[in-house]
């Protein structure tokens, strides 16, 4: 089972400090500007870890909100020291950047960061004398500068059609960086003049960058041990340069070189070889990447025994490969009457793949991802990326989740149809990896789709007793964040659907209100799904149900009681009742009860009118009819809205409801109740002439005696309060009465649930005073009796005689 361990006291400090930084760590100049306090100095461990935290924050977490001027808090490297920070997303803007330039950065991973533009080259330039390792993923637009400053706005996004190329930018003076990412960079910019100026590269990364030549790679070819060419059109001419990159040990997609460590992904490993590269002699571990996304273009290259053979002779020391995504001739591997039988084995010698009969030793790591190659039965490899069972799709999902999506998806729907169809057996494995390929992708909609459908089967209840509850939490936090994201029918369906493995209200009490208004939001009524509908209310009807008066208030007042009716309001015209329509009016019952303010909203907004249309249109519908019912039993407990429901057309209504057999006696009851707390307010509230007071008593008493005192109930009681008030009174003998009847009921049927309740409340005294009323009705006397006589039964069954 995943462990339950605490956050270590590094965390909890780190994230309260990030959610109080004017009260903890700085203080606000002018009310807008973060300073640090002046007598607070911190190291670059606690330095890097706030920065690092404060970003992981902005993207995971709905309710913190980021701070414009938050990197000012690390101007000063006197008081603050940053060494080593990753920073993605339009969470980072050029002044940020500048903000921070006075730091001597060692690393600096920049992700996705579409905001920057050509000004923070030039702040990068303030590393340029300690920088070792930096990247620049998917930063589009730092190459872009404005044709005339000024004019486009700050705040807006860059805009290529008013940006020009920079082309004169070079590394000039960047005398220590090992490890370069220019992935997806933008189209036109010259790569290689860009790069000649750095003499000692050890890792570069030019995923998605198109060059007809790539001889100016050459250059580093006694330097060079990681590289990284993922998605580039290749051709005879670039395999004649890759093979003369002859320091290569490690030829792999995403897959990272030695030491490869449980959850690295391509730059975490860079990251370790350029620390083994700068703390020793000789290279230990090396990285290449010629893998490709399949499905992105037309591609004319296909890999032949001669090239994988070429590696193979020619870069000796080879660890790890990565081929994903590339037509394989078949004459690369061994016909199935050749292979050798018996066990699997990972010895070159035996190798299904003819051109990795020559290795050395088994690889690190072969990447054969969406390749023919990767359900061969003999492959000479640790570990393998591909397709053909769950080992190899969860190496897939570590892989090449944190910047590549396109594989990353398809992999997650590989582990979908696994944890669908057959049994995961790797389940913590399996989970934690598509948590993170769902925070780091939270804006991409097949990795949402994918992930949260994946997440569903992998959190079902066959799969319970090996999660933690921080795991649990997890999940939920990424299906919200999905939800909040992802405005698109099928992750909504899927989020929806995952929080049903969930129980509830318990394990979603943490991110209460964040849930219900998310799910709230998803009740839109010109929603056209009506899946997702059915599913929301379900899950709003839960959410509701068992919760203290408290939490319900404050979903009233989220607009709860409304989007119900609004609800109802468009399934009536449509003349449908369905499932949405039941549970919406059973969500109303939940949130209404003991709530006097939700049952006031209900009444403000036409709820008595929908009572009666329903009525009217769905005169069979007998759950219908027990929700309904069972919703005005809580609005008839709210003395000061009782007036409201004194009309003739009401009464009339719940007294003919007296006689309803649906639902067992449950629509017969809950009139009953309600009219219960009618009565109780004396014949000087009935203002109406018909029907008449005693009429109504006569029919509430014959209704009570045609129920069976055994009958099980479709009721769930938190507290007898509503009723034991009618206890103590004489204006209303048949109120009495039913009250009495209905604590009889219970404590028969349910004892162990409602005898406890009963005496906790205060009820045996209350009954044992109205025995000796003089008002009260003999059977209502003798059936109070029987209630104190179960009682103390079950109270004398369940004492203590240990001692």
């Amino acid at each position: 089972m995943a462990s339950d361990t605490p956050e270590s006291l590094m965390a909890l400090c780190t994230d309260f400090c990030l959610r109080n930084l004017d009260g903890t760590l700085g203080y606000l100049l002018d009310k807008e500007t973060l300073r640090l306090h002046p007598d607070i100095f911190l190291p670059s461990e606690i330095c890097d870890r706030l920065v690092n935290e404060y970003v992981e924050l902005v993207n995971a977490a709905c309710n913190f909100e980021p701070h414009e001027s938050f990197f000012s808090l690390f101007s000063d490297p006197r008081s603050t020291r940053l060494s080593r920070i990753h920073l993605r997303e339009d969470l980072v803007q050029d002044q940020d950047l500048e903000a921070i330039r006075k730091q001597d950065l060692v690393e600096l991973y920049l992700t996705n960061c579409e905001k920057l533009s050509a000004k923070s080259l030039q702040t990068l330039r303030s590393f340029s004398h300690t920088l070792v390792s930096l990247s620049l993923f998917g930063c589009a637009n730092i190459f872009y500068e404005e044709e005339n400053p000024g004019g486009c706005e700050d705040e807006c996004l860059v805009n290529p059609t008013c940006q020009v190329l920079v082309k004169d930018f070079t590394f000039e003076g960047f005398s220590r960086l090992r490890f370069l990412n220019l992935g997806r960079m933008i189209d036109g910019v010259p790569v290689e003049s860009l790069l000649r100026p750095l003499n000692s590269l050890a890792a570069l990364d030019l995923s998605g960058i198109q060059t007809s030549d790539a001889a100016f790679l050459t250059q580093w070819k006694d330097s060079l041990v990681s590289l990284v060419l993922y998605n580039m059109d290749l051709s005879d001419d670039h395999i004649r340069v890759i093979v003369q990159l002859h320091k290569l040990r490690s030829v792999a997609g995403m897959g990272p070189p030695l030491p490869w460590t449980e959850g690295a992904g391509v730059y975490e490993a860079a990251q370790t070889c350029v620390q083994l590269l700068t703390s020793t002699p000789t290279p230990i571990s090396r990285h290449l990447d010629i893998s490709r996304d399949r499905l992105s273009s037309y591609y004319k290259f296909k890999l032949t025994r001669k090239v994988l053979s070429l590696f193979v002779q020619k870069l000796g020391n080879l660890m790890s490969l990565d081929i994903s995504g590339h037509m394989i001739l078949e004459n690369c591997s061994i016909s199935k009457m050749d292979e050798e039988a018996g066990q699997t084995s990972i010895e070159p010698s035996k190798s299904s793949i003819m051109p990795f009969r020559a290795l050395k030793r088994p690889l690190q790591f072969l990447g054969l991802f969406e390749t023919s190659l990767c359900r061969l039965t003999h492959i000479p490899a640790y570990k393998v990326s591909g397709d053909k069972n769950e080992e190899q799709v969860l190496n897939a999902i570590e892989a090449y989740t944190e910047h590549r999506p396109e594989i990353t998806s398809r992999a997650i729907n590989l582990l979908f149809d696994i944890a669908r169809i057959e049994r995961c057996n790797q389940l913590l494995r399996a989970l934690k990896l598509v948590i993170t390929a769902l925070k780091c992708h939270k804006y991409d909609k097949n990795v949402q789709v994918t992930g949260s459908a994946a997440l569903f089967y992998l959190t079902n209840s066959e799969y319970r007793s090996e999660q933690s509850v921080k795991l649990r939490r997890q999940v939920i936090q990424v299906v919200l964040n999905g939800m909040e994201s992802y405005q698109e029918v099928t992750v909504q369906r899927n989020c929806c659907l995952t929080l049903c493995n969930f129980s509830i209200p318990e394990e979603l009490e943490f991110q209460y209100r964040r849930v219900n208004e998310l799910l709230l939001s998803i009740l839109n009524p010109t929603r056209q799904d009506e899946s997702i509908q059915r599913i929301a209310v379900h899950l709003c009807n839960a959410l509701v149900c068992q919760v203290d008066n408290d939490h319900k208030e404050a979903v009233g007042k989220m607009g709860f009681v409304v989007t119900m009716l609004k609800l109802i309001q468009k399934k009536l015209l449509d003349k449908i009742c369905d499932q949405v329509m039941e549970f919406s009016w059973s969500a109303l019952w939940n949130i209404t009860d003991e709530t006097p303010d939700n049952c006031e909203m209900f009444l403000n907004f036409n709820g008595m009118k929908l009572f009666l249309d329903c009525l009217k249109e769905f005169p069979e519908k007998q759950e219908l009819h027990r929700n309904m019912l069972g919703l005005l039993g809580n609005v008839a407990e709210v003395k000061e809205l009782r007036p409201q429901l004194m009309t003739s057309q009401f009464i009339s209504v719940f007294s003919n409801l007296l006689e309803s057999k649906a639902d067992g006696i449950e629509v017969s009851y809950n009139a009953c109740g309600v009219l219960s707390h009618i009565m109780f307010d004396g014949p000087e509230a009935w203002g109406i002439c018909e029907p008449q007071r005693e009429e109504v008593e006569e029919r509430m008493w014959a209704a009570i005696q045609s129920w069976d005192i055994n009958s099980r109930r479709n009721i769930n009681y938190r507290s007898f309060e509503p009723i034991l008030r009618l206890l103590p009174q004489g204006i209303s003998p048949v109120s009495q009465h039913w009250a009495t009847w209905a604590l009889y009921n219970l404590v028969s049927v349910y004892p162990d649930k409602y005898c406890p309740l009963l005496i906790k409340e205060g009820g045996m005294p209350l009954l044992k005073d109205m025995i000796k009323m003089a008002t009260a009705r003999q059977e209502t006397k003798e059936m109070a009796r029987k209630v104190i006589e179960h009682c103390s039964n079950f109270k004398e069954e369940n004492m203590d005689t240990s001692r």
